[in-house]
This record gives C-alpha cells, sequence and structure tokens, in this order.
C-alpha cells in the first residue's frame, strides 16, 4: 500500500475537501438524505450490537447507528479529517450519545481490535483507499467470524445527473480532464461492478451482493446546486486542473443552473442518481 498516496489523501482530507465540506454540512446531509434511509435500512442493526463506522465524516450516520444500537452497544467511528471529526463530536454530545467513540485514523491500516464488531458500515466513505483489497483486508479482520459490511459507495458518473450534467458543462467549456490511472482513488472509483465484487472477494468476504439503488439527489435551488458543483467533486477538480479564471468558473455555473432548472420541484430540486449497496460478511 502507497504510504504517500495515504499521506497525500490525508492532507486533502483535512487541508480542502474536510474544511469545505463541514462549513456546507446542512447542504452535504441533505443531498443524499435518501440514500441514508436506504443504507441505514439495509444495515439492521439491533439493541447491543458493536458498529464499526468507517469515513464517518460529520457523524450523520454515527448519529442512527449510536440511537439503534442503544446504552449496551457501541459504535466506532473513524475519519482521517479531523475537522469533520469535530463537527462530529459536536453532533454527538449535543445529542448526549455517550456510546460513541470518534476516532481520528486511516482506516486502511489502523490496527481495529480483532474481531470485535458486529458490522463494518460506510456511506460514501471508503471509495478513497489507495489499495482497496489491502484495506478491505483490514476492516475484514475487524469484523467477527459471522459479522457484516454494508456499505453505500457511488455507481459510474454517468449513471447520476448530479455529477453528469455539471460536468459535461464544465468539460465544453475547459476540455476534459487529464488522463488518470485506471480505478484511481476518487468518488466514483468503485462504479464498475465487478471491480467492486474482485476487490471485497479479495479481500475475503462471503455471501457478497451488490445491488444498483436509484435514488433523489436534493438541492435547494438550481442555483444553489450548481454553486455546489463548483465547489465539490468533478467539476471542482477540473476547474483547479486548468486554471479556470473567475469569469469561466461563473459561465460554468450558470449554465449547469439553467440545464439543473428543468429538475425544480416546490421542494427544491431533485436530481435522480445512483449507488451502489455492497453487502457481505466475515466467514465463519
Amino acid at each position: 500500500m502507497s504510504e504517500t498516496a495515504n499521506a497525500a489523501m490525508g492532507r486533502y482530507w483535512n487541508e480542502i475537501a474536510g474544511p469545505r465540506w463541514v462549513q456546507r454540512q446542512a447542504v452535504q446531509e441533505a443531498r443524499n438524505a435518501e440514500m441514508l434511509a436506504q443504507l441505514l435500512a439495509a444495515a439492521q442493526v439491533t439493541p447491543g450490537e458493536r458498529v464499526l463506522d468507517i469515513g464517518c465524516g460529520t457523524g450523520v450516520t454515527t448519529e442512527p447507528y449510536a440511537i439503534a444500537v442503544g446504552p449496551a452497544g457501541h459504535v466506532t467511528a473513524v475519519d482521517i479529517s479531523q475537522p469533520m471529526l469535530d463537527a462530529a463530536r459536536q453532533r454527538i454530545e449535543a445529542r448526549g450519545l455517550s456510546n460513541v467513540t470518534l476516532l481520528l485514523a486511516d482506516a486502511q491500516v489502523h490496527a481495529f481490535p480483532p474481531g470485535s464488531f458486529d458490522l463494518a458500515t460506510s456511506r460514501l466513505g471508503v471509495m478513497f483507499f489507495a489499495d482497496p483489497t489491502a484495506a478491505f483486508r483490514n476492516l475484514l479482520a475487524a469484523l467477527r467470524p459471522g459479522g457484516r459490511l454494508v456499505m453505500a459507495v457511488w455507481a459510474t458518473v454517468a449513471e447520476s445527473l448530479h455529477q453528469s450534467l455539471p460536468l459535461e458543462v464544465a468539460v465544453r467549456h475547459l476540455g476534459p480532464p487529464a488522463p488518470q490511472a485506471a480505478r484511481a482513488p476518487g468518488p466514483n472509483a468503485y462504479g464498475e461492478r465487478d471491480y467492486l465484487r474482485d476487490i471485497l472477494t479479495g479481500a475475503g468476504f462471503g455471501e457478497l451482493a451488490i445491488e444498483a439503488r436509484r435514488f433523489l439527489v436534493h438541492g435547494e435551488s438550481a442555483a444553489a446546486t450548481a454553486e455546489h458543483a463548483g465547489q465539490f467533486g468533478a467539476v471542482q477538480r477540473l476547474m483547479d486542473e486548468k486554471g479556470a479564471d473567475a469569469a469561466t468558473r461563473q459561465a460554468i455555473i450558470d449554465e449547469t443552473a439553467a440545464a439543473l432548472a428543468a429538475y425544480a420541484t416546490q421542494d427544491g430540486v431533485r436530481l435522480p442518481a445512483v449507488f451502489l449497496l455492497a453487502t457481505g460478511r466475515r466467514p465463519g
């Protein structure tokens, strides 16, 4: 596993992405509320269980898991980003939850107590691993025999309008991004179902299932959603890569907002999207 890649990802989430995410915490949580509901339903957490929440971010998943396992259970919530963990701590303390441990660590390599968790789970927190097979092998070892994996990852860019539409607009203005290594760490790294299955099989998981789940990404308005796209993800990275000036950035945002207006409802914009629900178990 590349320590250099791990360190670079840590810097990105502590110095760039993490602070941006915390500043837009409410927006981020609202966007994927439907995904979260589906993930929690699939996890089927019961009182007394011990949960490992990987890439917990600001604690939006940690909180419902902690409530579900109750006082007899426990949630260990791990993230590589201190700013996001600080926000998670504020959430957990505000809710008065005492059955949560917040851990600043790289889940790829952290020495979790072996065989100590009933559930390893993540909502969009595992797609940035430098060596995915080794990382999931590490997580497998943290599960008790028979313990389960339930996680949500993005499908391909083409399957989610909130990703594909703004990127198409940006490419028209700036040209395509520089070529990247195949299956490089990033939001859509596991979009290929067979690739994800190979990773989890290679890590030792059994009883695997990978299911495409449709949902709607929520946005306050077309303009707000377009502005958000310029701050995060592929569009933001492309604008930075190309050194786009302020006028070009604004033109991309304005054109994206005009296109997104077709998806406006009385409750804001609703954009069709797809995530992959991946489940498995540690054999035994």
